[in-house]
Protein backbone atom coordinates (compact mmCIF):
# COMPACT_ATOMS: atom_id res chain seq x y z
CA UNK A 1 0.00 0.00 0.00
CA UNK A 2 1.14 3.28 -0.77
CA UNK A 3 1.15 6.03 1.90
CA UNK A 4 0.58 9.11 1.26
CA UNK A 5 3.33 12.24 2.38
CA UNK A 6 2.28 15.56 0.86
CA UNK A 7 0.84 19.10 2.04
CA UNK A 8 -1.47 20.76 -0.56
CA UNK A 9 -0.14 19.76 -3.33
CA UNK A 10 3.56 19.52 -2.80
CA UNK A 11 5.11 16.48 -2.16
CA UNK A 12 7.87 16.23 0.57
CA UNK A 13 11.51 15.97 -1.04
CA UNK A 14 14.05 13.92 1.16
CA UNK A 15 17.80 13.43 -0.01
CA UNK A 16 19.59 10.33 1.24
CA UNK A 17 22.98 10.38 1.73
CA UNK A 18 25.42 7.18 2.10
CA UNK A 19 27.98 5.51 0.61
CA UNK A 20 26.62 2.13 0.81
CA UNK A 21 24.18 1.92 -2.30
CA UNK A 22 21.52 -0.61 -0.93
CA UNK A 23 21.36 1.81 2.10
CA UNK A 24 20.18 4.21 0.36
CA UNK A 25 18.53 1.86 -2.20
CA UNK A 26 16.08 0.63 0.87
CA UNK A 27 15.45 3.98 2.30
CA UNK A 28 14.41 5.16 -0.80
CA UNK A 29 11.94 2.21 -1.38
CA UNK A 30 10.18 2.96 1.95
CA UNK A 31 10.37 6.83 2.07
CA UNK A 32 8.32 6.30 -1.66
CA UNK A 33 6.34 3.96 -0.30
CA UNK A 34 5.12 6.53 2.25
CA UNK A 35 4.90 9.26 -0.76
CA UNK A 36 8.14 10.98 -0.17
CA UNK A 37 10.29 12.21 -3.38
CA UNK A 38 13.68 11.09 -2.51
CA UNK A 39 17.15 11.86 -4.07
CA UNK A 40 20.45 9.92 -3.70
CA UNK A 41 23.95 10.50 -3.11
CA UNK A 42 26.96 8.50 -1.86
CA UNK A 43 29.22 10.81 0.08
CA UNK A 44 28.78 14.61 1.38
CA UNK A 45 30.48 16.16 -2.05
CA UNK A 46 27.77 14.93 -4.26
CA UNK A 47 25.10 15.93 -1.79
CA UNK A 48 25.80 19.56 -1.70
CA UNK A 49 25.83 19.07 -5.25
CA UNK A 50 22.01 18.15 -5.33
CA UNK A 51 21.14 20.58 -2.58
CA UNK A 52 22.30 23.42 -4.16
CA UNK A 53 20.59 22.84 -7.92
CA UNK A 54 16.83 20.45 -6.16
CA UNK A 55 14.35 21.71 -3.36
CA UNK A 56 15.18 19.34 -0.86
CA UNK A 57 13.14 19.20 2.20
CA UNK A 58 14.66 17.19 4.66
CA UNK A 59 18.28 15.14 4.57
CA UNK A 60 18.77 11.91 6.08
CA UNK A 61 22.63 11.64 5.89
CA UNK A 62 25.49 8.99 6.97
CA UNK A 63 28.37 10.20 9.33
CA UNK A 64 31.88 8.20 7.84
CA UNK A 65 32.10 9.09 3.97
CA UNK A 66 34.56 9.51 1.66
CA UNK A 67 35.38 13.06 0.74
CA UNK A 68 33.34 14.70 2.93
CA UNK A 69 32.14 13.30 6.58
CA UNK A 70 28.64 13.84 7.88
CA UNK A 71 30.01 15.93 10.27
CA UNK A 72 31.48 18.64 7.65
CA UNK A 73 28.37 18.20 5.57
CA UNK A 74 26.26 19.14 8.23
CA UNK A 75 27.92 22.27 8.87
CA UNK A 76 28.10 23.59 5.29
CA UNK A 77 23.98 23.21 5.04
CA UNK A 78 23.31 24.66 8.14
CA UNK A 79 25.19 28.03 6.07
CA UNK A 80 22.73 28.08 4.01
CA UNK A 81 20.01 26.12 5.35
CA UNK A 82 17.58 25.18 8.73
CA UNK A 83 16.34 22.28 6.51
CA UNK A 84 15.31 18.92 9.21
CA UNK A 85 18.54 16.99 9.09
CA UNK A 86 18.58 13.12 10.41
CA UNK A 87 21.95 11.36 11.19
CA UNK A 88 22.29 8.02 10.21
CA UNK A 89 24.83 6.24 11.22
CA UNK A 90 27.03 3.04 13.11
CA UNK A 91 28.99 4.96 15.01
CA UNK A 92 27.05 4.77 18.66
CA UNK A 93 29.34 6.77 20.66
CA UNK A 94 27.18 9.30 22.95
CA UNK A 95 29.88 11.51 21.67
CA UNK A 96 29.37 11.45 17.82
CA UNK A 97 25.52 11.83 18.94
CA UNK A 98 26.52 14.70 20.81
CA UNK A 99 28.38 16.24 18.28
CA UNK A 100 25.94 16.24 15.59
CA UNK A 101 23.18 17.73 17.27
CA UNK A 102 25.86 21.05 18.80
CA UNK A 103 26.35 21.30 15.08
CA UNK A 104 22.20 21.42 14.36
CA UNK A 105 21.30 17.81 13.48
CA UNK A 106 17.21 16.98 14.71
CA UNK A 107 17.92 13.63 15.26
CA UNK A 108 19.88 10.51 15.04
CA UNK A 109 19.09 6.76 13.89
CA UNK A 110 21.69 4.13 14.61
CA UNK A 111 22.80 1.15 12.65
CA UNK A 112 21.74 -1.50 12.14
CA UNK A 113 18.31 -0.01 11.60
CA UNK A 114 14.75 -0.37 10.91
CA UNK A 115 13.73 1.14 8.13
CA UNK A 116 10.04 1.79 9.43
CA UNK A 117 11.62 3.70 12.06
CA UNK A 118 13.32 5.88 10.21
CA UNK A 119 10.20 6.70 8.12
CA UNK A 120 8.65 7.02 11.51
CA UNK A 121 11.34 9.87 12.47
CA UNK A 122 11.41 11.47 9.22
CA UNK A 123 7.20 11.99 9.46
CA UNK A 124 7.79 12.97 13.43
CA UNK A 125 10.27 15.87 11.64
CA UNK A 126 7.86 17.14 9.08
CA UNK A 127 5.04 17.19 11.70
CA UNK A 128 7.09 19.58 13.70
CA UNK A 129 8.16 21.69 10.70
CA UNK A 130 4.21 22.01 9.80
CA UNK A 131 3.16 23.29 13.66
CA UNK A 132 5.92 25.84 13.32
CA UNK A 133 5.72 27.44 10.21
CA UNK A 134 1.54 27.30 10.84
CA UNK A 135 1.80 28.92 14.35
CA UNK A 136 0.63 27.21 17.32
CA UNK A 137 -1.92 29.40 17.62
CA UNK A 138 -3.56 31.81 14.67
CA UNK A 139 -3.39 34.73 16.81
CA UNK A 140 -0.51 36.35 17.06
CA UNK A 141 1.04 34.89 20.13
CA UNK A 142 4.53 36.02 22.31
CA UNK A 143 5.52 35.47 25.48
CA UNK A 144 8.14 37.88 26.61
CA UNK A 145 10.26 36.84 30.42
CA UNK A 146 13.18 39.49 31.21
CA UNK A 147 14.58 39.88 27.69
CA UNK A 148 14.08 37.16 26.31
CA UNK A 149 10.96 37.01 24.02
CA UNK A 150 9.53 34.05 22.45
CA UNK A 151 6.91 34.73 19.45
CA UNK A 152 5.38 31.40 18.67
CA UNK A 153 3.36 32.12 15.46
CA UNK A 154 6.88 33.24 13.78
CA UNK A 155 8.76 30.73 15.25
CA UNK A 156 11.48 33.09 16.59
CA UNK A 157 13.75 33.66 19.58
CA UNK A 158 15.09 37.15 20.69
CA UNK A 159 17.08 38.29 23.40
CA UNK A 160 17.58 41.86 23.73
CA UNK A 161 15.55 42.39 20.47
CA UNK A 162 18.19 40.74 18.84
CA UNK A 163 16.61 37.77 16.73
CA UNK A 164 18.59 34.35 17.83
CA UNK A 165 18.67 30.98 15.02
CA UNK A 166 17.14 28.27 16.34
CA UNK A 167 15.90 24.69 15.45
CA UNK A 168 12.83 22.80 15.36
CA UNK A 169 13.51 21.58 18.65
CA UNK A 170 15.38 24.42 21.07
CA UNK A 171 12.07 26.46 19.68
CA UNK A 172 9.91 23.84 20.62
CA UNK A 173 11.84 22.99 24.14
CA UNK A 174 11.71 26.94 24.89
CA UNK A 175 7.98 27.41 24.45
CA UNK A 176 7.32 24.65 26.38
CA UNK A 177 9.47 26.05 29.53
CA UNK A 178 8.74 29.74 28.40
CA UNK A 179 4.94 28.73 28.37
CA UNK A 180 5.33 27.24 32.36
CA UNK A 181 7.78 29.30 33.58
CA UNK A 182 8.40 28.53 36.99
CA UNK A 183 7.09 24.70 36.79
CA UNK A 184 9.89 22.13 37.03
CA UNK A 185 10.24 19.97 33.72
CA UNK A 186 12.13 16.49 34.18
CA UNK A 187 14.37 15.19 31.15
CA UNK A 188 11.88 12.55 30.23
CA UNK A 189 9.04 14.94 30.46
CA UNK A 190 10.59 17.29 28.34
CA UNK A 191 11.56 14.25 25.77
CA UNK A 192 8.02 12.86 26.07
CA UNK A 193 6.81 16.66 25.24
CA UNK A 194 8.44 17.94 22.53
CA UNK A 195 9.66 14.35 20.51
CA UNK A 196 6.60 12.74 21.26
CA UNK A 197 7.87 9.25 22.04
CA UNK A 198 8.16 7.40 25.61
CA UNK A 199 11.48 8.79 27.27
CA UNK A 200 14.30 5.94 26.66
CA UNK A 201 16.65 7.67 29.13
CA UNK A 202 18.97 9.70 26.81
CA UNK A 203 19.86 12.57 29.54
CA UNK A 204 22.55 13.79 27.30
CA UNK A 205 20.54 14.40 24.54
CA UNK A 206 18.32 16.97 26.55
CA UNK A 207 21.59 18.15 27.93
CA UNK A 208 22.92 19.47 24.87
CA UNK A 209 20.05 21.43 23.54
CA UNK A 210 19.75 23.16 27.17
CA UNK A 211 23.45 24.26 26.75
CA UNK A 212 22.64 25.08 23.43
CA UNK A 213 19.51 27.40 24.66
CA UNK A 214 21.79 28.69 27.40
CA UNK A 215 24.30 30.33 24.97
CA UNK A 216 21.81 31.84 23.35
CA UNK A 217 19.79 33.48 25.87
CA UNK A 218 21.88 33.85 28.64
CA UNK A 219 24.69 36.56 29.67
CA UNK A 220 26.66 33.82 30.93
CA UNK A 221 25.80 30.66 30.28
CA UNK A 222 27.89 29.20 33.07
CA UNK A 223 25.64 31.26 35.57
CA UNK A 224 22.40 30.82 34.31
CA UNK A 225 19.48 33.39 34.96
CA UNK A 226 16.48 32.06 32.98
CA UNK A 227 17.03 28.08 32.32
CA UNK A 228 17.84 26.72 35.60
CA UNK A 229 18.86 23.51 36.56
CA UNK A 230 16.89 21.90 39.79
CA UNK A 231 19.26 19.12 40.86
CA UNK A 232 17.96 15.52 41.02
CA UNK A 233 15.03 17.04 39.14
CA UNK A 234 15.41 18.97 35.99
CA UNK A 235 14.44 22.14 34.70
CA UNK A 236 12.61 25.23 35.05
CA UNK A 237 12.47 28.80 33.46
CA UNK A 238 12.79 31.21 35.93
CA UNK A 239 9.81 33.59 36.17
CA UNK A 240 10.67 37.41 36.10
Amino acid sequence: MRHEAMEGNTIKTILIIDDEAQIRELLSIYLKNYGFATYEAGNGVDALAVFSNVQIDLVIADIMMPMMDGYELLKKIRHISEVPFLFLSAKSDDMDKIIGLQLGADDYVGKPFNPIEVVSRVQALFRRMDVFSKGEKQNHEIIQIGDVMLDLVSCKLYKNGQQKEVTSYEFKILSLLMKHAGRVFTKASIYEHVWGQEYIGDENLIMVYISKLREKIEDNPRKPVYLITIRGLGYRFEKK
